[in-house]
């Protein structure tokens, strides 16, 4: 063929491959949604989270799900609603669903969540990547409601399943006065049973004294028992929790909310080729990665998960593939992950780690399931009243 034919022939099927594209073009809108009460002065010099936390992530995971949409034209788009209160935040949900917006990841109380899912027209998907909340996955269930993010029950089992493995059978529990510290320790009471841990003393923290200056006298004499292997607190908000380490009667190490932690990501995380995504968040953010920017990340990489494979942005084959054998999220935690088909929940290994590194990643061998060792955290099928592809 002459040269002038060939490059004519070139140039025809880079037309027709550009129009075979064209025809195939998939419109990926998704909304965005972040709201928070005020949680008022704490009572330490804990290090704040970013008011953008979540938001961050979400923003990475759409330039991540273009680097592979340009080629097979799948065009995403992140529509970000950051309200101040929770009618505000309802507001906009239900104009962004007006606006023929379907797919949303939150990252909002449990309560607004919620409200939400019961706004929620039949075709909308939502993720939660934000709401910890037991409930949510045992009794509260909705089907058009997913979680990228951890429940409680999953974080106080890895911690369980760690201090089985230790033989630190025997702990001093410390929960704090906040409906989140009471949730945090409702869910390690039903871990310590299930892994065969004795809680030998459970105290409430009732205090409101300013721990920088009597921290040394006050932790001391709170922490006094016989004896025991661990202290576990349930501190969320961070008030007196980061006074316990190196202040307790027994020197024993702490574990919970602080010391030693349980957490959906954290900065320390580098294996599995966590170190690229690290990078490149802190590229886009110019700050670390924490837990609710990596819920928001993996929400988006499923649904980008999902498009790439069907080549559709339509819930109504998004949600069946999404519970599917097909599906599983890369998402640089070691394993391959899934929903659990009975409540949504997205199984995921759970990093242990202190500030500055990572300690161990749950499950643990030794801990057994039929089906599989990620369903050893957090609540099993049968533990659950959600029944929600039933």
């Amino acid at each position: 063929m002459p040269l002038l034919s060939r490059m004519a022939f070139a140039s025809l099927l880079s037309m027709s491959a550009a129009g075979s594209l064209h025809a195939n073009t998939v419109d990926v809108q998704i909304g965005y949604l972040q709201w928070g009460p005020d949680q008022g002065p704490v009572l330490s010099n804990v290090i704040p989270e970013p008011e953008d936390a979540g938001l961050r992530g979400a923003e990475l995971a759409i330039e991540d799900n273009s680097t592979t949409g340009k080629f097979l034209g799948h065009r995403y788009s992140l529509q970000a609603e950051v309200s101040d209160s929770e009618a505000a935040a309802l507001a906009a949900f239900e104009t962004l669903q007006q606006n023929g917006t379907n797919l949303f990841v939150v990252n909002v109380p449990a309560s607004t969540l919620q409200a939400m899912a019961n706004k929620a027209e039949d075709q909308t998907l939502i993720f939660n990547a934000g709401a910890k909340d037991d409930a949510l996955r045992t009794g509260q269930c909705h089907v058009n409601l997913l979680h990228t993010t951890p429940s409680y029950a999953m974080l106080t089992d890895a911690l369980g399943q760690w201090l089985n493995q230790r033989r630190w059978k025997e702990v001093f529990l410390i929960t704090g006065p906040t409906g989140e510290d009471k949730a945090w320790a409702d869910a390690f009471r039903r871990s310590a049973k299930r892994f065969g841990l004795d809680i030998v003393q459970d105290k409430p923290w009732t205090f409101d004294a300013d721990l920088r200056r009597t921290a040394a006298k006050e932790l001391p004499a709170f922490t006094q028992a016989r004896d025991y292997d661990a202290v576990v607190v349930a501190d969320v908000r961070g008030d007196f929790g980061e006074y316990v380490p190196f202040n307790t009667w027994l020197p024993r190490p702490v574990v919970g909310t602080q010391g030693m932690t349980p957490v959906t990501w954290h900065r320390v995380v580098e294996s599995w080729g966590a170190a690229q995504l690290q990078n490149r968040f802190r590229e886009l953010a110019n700050r670390n990665m924490n837990s609710e920017d990596y819920a928001a990340w993996a929400a988006i990489r499923a649904i980008g998960t999902a498009v790439t494979a069907l080549s559709s942005a339509s819930t109504d084959t998004i949600r069946p593939y999404l519970f599917s054998d097909k599906f599983q999220l890369a998402a640089f935690k070691g394993r391959k992950l899934t929903f659990r088909e009975w409540n949504g929940q997205l199984r995921q290994p759970i990093p242990l780690v202190h500030p500055r590194g990572l300690v161990a990643r749950a499950p643990f061998e030794g801990f057994l399931h039929p089906n599989t060792d990620m369903d050893t955290l957090g609540f099993d099928r049968p533990e659950s009243q959600c029944r929600i592809n039933d």
